[in-house]
């Protein structure tokens, strides 16, 4: 069975720097990526575990850090009228 190789869309190659002439594939569990339009070519084991997701802002629990309280916002019109 032939290996299917794919481009990948907006990767700019890193010896040419031109933009969508790079493609991937996977053949015997190593990754492989090479450029159309150079000679770059790149070798990559694959990982078995998965990488855990970073905790960032938007995936985290919401939780109130203690001892910070949490206070109304009272917008001030600038023309000094309550």
């Amino acid at each position: 069975m032939a290996v299917i190789k794919r481009f990948i869309a907006g990767v700019i190659c890193p010896r040419c720097a031109e933009m969508d002439r790079i493609r991937a594939w996977e053949q015997n569990g190593v990754r492989y990526r090479e450029c159309v339009n150079c000679d770059f070519f790149e070798q990559l084991a694959v990982e078995d575990d998965a990488v855990d997701e970073l905790t960032t802002r938007v995936n985290r629990p919401d939780e109130t850090p203690a001892g910070d309280e949490l206070q109304p916002v009272r917008i001030l019109d600038p023309k000094g009228r309550p």
